[in-house]
């Protein structure tokens, strides 16, 4: 078998989303960690290396109420650092879960798109 991958979710505690995602790995045995980036906060250099490995459109929650509350001004014309920007100000933008697999992201959650990451 090969070495196992070092599995950390990142999301919200209280998030629907997170809570189905973390239920699923729970219920298939995958030791993971769980990084809280609304309380924990998020180190720009991480967030800067998602962008590069998924883009910052994926990356940010464009649905959310958060980035929906936000002013026109700083909704329109978004760019990779703006968007970055207001991400580290307010990780409640970040869509979740984003689950590091040893390096491999998988941004949301589908149960599909789990079952065939950990196949």
């Amino acid at each position: 078998m090969a070495k196992a991958k070092v599995v950390t979710i990142h999301g919200i505690k209280n998030c629907d989303t997170m809570k189905k995602a973390r239920a699923w790995l729970d219920a298939h045995g995958i030791a993971h960690a769980f990084h809280d980036y609304k309380t924990q906060g998020i180190a720009r250099d991480v967030l800067e290396a998602w962008a590069g490995k998924v883009g910052w459109e994926v990356l940010i929650n464009r649905a959310g109420t958060t980035f929906r509350k936000l002013p026109e001004s700083d909704r329109d014309g978004l760019t990779e650092k703006k968007a970055i920007a207001l991400m580290l100000a307010q990780p409640g933008m970040i869509k979740r879960p984003v689950l590091d697999i040893g390096g491999t992201l998988i941004v949301g959650f589908k149960p599909e798109i789990y079952a065939k990451a950990f196949a």
